[in-house]
């Protein structure tokens, strides 16, 4: 990991409605590391992802891509940078597992660059990396949620980006599937930004950013930003950390606030 940023925000704000979602972040991503992105729910975690992943353009301030403004760069420029993993990307096609994760060659295919050796080998390369190879045929119908949010991790693999976004890949999966996914997710060789909702599982990223009502309320190493009364401040609970009896990561114990 260097300190070199990849993907930068400058003074990034987003209204909706006449009033502000996200206020004044100031942010560089750096190459290689998992940034964590918490927060309460309504802090504006979501909607500075999708600025940050291109899909929405900041009210005030600029996204910068490798430098470069991203506000200024093609959909397809970016796609090949980024791949973004939302809450619950669904469909309503009837397609099989490899075809959605082929669907992650987009960025790199036109008329004068069609389907070859190389997107095969992006796919079959994808697929094995979540496991999933040998259900490449298996209908996305019939898919359980844990496996379905495998099946998008491999789209985004398969798509070669520089970073990948995920907004909260855990919510809605059970306990196994959540460390599953983040057990995976930390194998992949790639720049991360992600959203999170459980500070123990935020304990795994390099930084953390802390929101509160969309601006920044902490920026910093998980041992630094996690403590008693921030967490009291953003999250109105008591929090403990206890050491694993197994030497493992230490967990957090809450109780809401009286």
């Amino acid at each position: 990991m260097t300190d070199r940023p990849v993907l930068e925000a400058a003074g990034v704000a987003r209204m909706a409605g006449g009033r502000p979602i996200v206020s004044g972040i100031d942010l560089g991503v750096r190459a290689g590391e998992t940034l964590g992105l918490i927060g309460p729910n309504g802090s504006g975690k979501s909607t500075l992802l999708n600025m940050l992943a291109g899909l929405v353009s900041p009210s005030r301030g600029e996204i910068r891509l490798a430098g470069r403004p991203m506000a200024r760069l093609s959909r397809r420029e970016v796609a090949r940078s980024i791949a973004f993993v939302a809450q619950q990307a669904e469909t309503g096609e009837r397609i099989c597992v490899r075809d959605a994760v082929e669907l992650g060659r987009t960025p790199w295919l036109d008329a004068l660059r069609p389907w070859g050796r190389e997107d095969d080998d992006a796919v079959n390369a994808a697929l094995e990396a979540v496991d999933m190879q040998h259900m490449a045929r298996r209908d996305w119908a019939t898919l359980s949620g844990g496996e379905r949010q495998r099946v998008h991790i491999a789209r985004a693999h398969a798509q070669k980006p520089q970073l990948l976004l995920l907004d909260e890949p855990t919510n809605h999966l059970d306990i196994h599937h959540q460390i599953a996914i983040l057990d995976l997710i930390g194998t992949l060789a790639v720049t991360t930004v992600i959203a999170l909702h459980d500070l123990n599982h935020a304990q795994r990223c390099d930084r953390l950013l802390v929101m509160k009502h969309g601006r920044c309320a902490a920026l910093g190493p998980p041992h630094e930003v996690l403590t008693a009364p921030l967490i009291r401040e953003i999250f109105a609970v008591e929090a403990e950390l206890i050491p694993h009896p197994s030497g493992g990561r230490p967990v957090f114990a809450f109780q809401r606030l009286a």
